[in-house]
């Protein structure tokens, strides 16, 4: 696998201004893609939370199974952080994610109650890596389009506040990436997830990755292709579909692969290839290793 690495300049001068805006924050919605809810953690979400109410929310809950979503609840629950899955396409969960940010306006005003303070409007942050569904989750939350939104990194390129109610104040936020993707495997994930722009990754490479990943889950590709792929076979399969697609020019250049390598990446990126986990638990790993079941 060759290096992945994308921090297009508007990022940048995106985290420069959110330190700017953080001393305004209360809260920090911190947005997560569910399917890879380790490799989207940003390493500096600590510092930013640090101080503010953090509200841990995993995103496209509807693209992982529901058994995957109560591991995840399971685990952070041992860490004493609650996880709020939503689906921002169709609306799930958010009443549930508002009701949490409403609270912590609450919590915020008794505490200024208690200092003699006048009560103000709870101002929140959305942080999370591109292409995670911050505009989606934004728009619902409102229940009207503001955010611009779109199934591609790199959208909102600015920061702004956006009056929820007179009780919560949101800053959207472009999605933030660490300036150098130091973990490969965390920076493979995210190009499957399409969470950074295809123009930093081999599209064909990154198919391999996922169809590997998804042989040795045990994740079944014959409902959609017809065909299965082997364990550490993903470029074979790859062929091998492009044969059965094209069976009067067989499969010799890169660009007949790379075009069915996108083909794969999007089926998974729109759910064709049905509920599908890239990451669990160690623990819930463990169990499904022992059980020899897939996700």
């Amino acid at each position: 696998m060759s290096i992945i690495q994308w921090y297009p300049g508007h990022i940048a001068k995106a985290e420069k201004a959110l330190k700017e805006q953080l001393k305004l924050v209360d809260v920090v919605l911190e947005v997560r893609d569910a399917r890879i809810p380790q490799a989207s953690h940003h390493p500096k979400i600590h510092t930013w939370t640090e101080g503010r109410s953090h509200i841990l929310v995993f995103n496209r809950m509807d693209m992982i199974p529901e058994r995957v979503q109560q591991a995840w609840l399971d685990f952070y629950l041992q860490q004493q952080q609650r996880v709020y899955f939503t689906d921002a396409q169709s609306g799930k969960g958010i009443a549930t994610l508002l009701k949490a940010t409403q609270q912590a306006g609450i919590q915020l005003n008794q505490r200024r109650q208690n200092r003699g303070m006048l009560p103000r409007a709870v101002r929140a942050v959305v942080i999370g890596f591109p292409n995670v569904g911050k505009s989606a989750l934004i728009n619902r939350l409102l229940k009207k389009r503001v955010a611009a939104s779109a199934n591609r990194p790199g959208i909102t390129r600015s920061l702004r506040w956006i009056r929820i109610s007179d009780q919560i104040e949101l800053l959207d936020t472009p999605g933030i990436l660490p300036p150098l993707l130091e973990d490969q495997d965390s920076a493979l994930k995210l190009a499957i997830c399409d969470d950074i722009a295809d123009a930093a990754y081999d599209s064909t490479l990154v198919a391999v990755a996922l169809i590997e990943m998804l042989a040795a889950q045990g994740v079944s590709l014959a409902p959609r292709y017809g065909i299965e792929p082997q364990l550490g076979a993903g470029l074979e399969f790859l062929t091998n579909l492009s044969n059965r697609q094209n069976p009067q020019q067989r499969a010799r250049d890169h660009d007949q692969v790379e075009r069915v390598a996108r083909q794969v990446l999007t089926d998974l990126r729109k759910g064709k290839l049905g509920q599908v986990a890239l990451e669990l638990p160690e623990s819930y790993q463990r169990v499904l290793a022992t059980a020899q079941i897939g996700f």
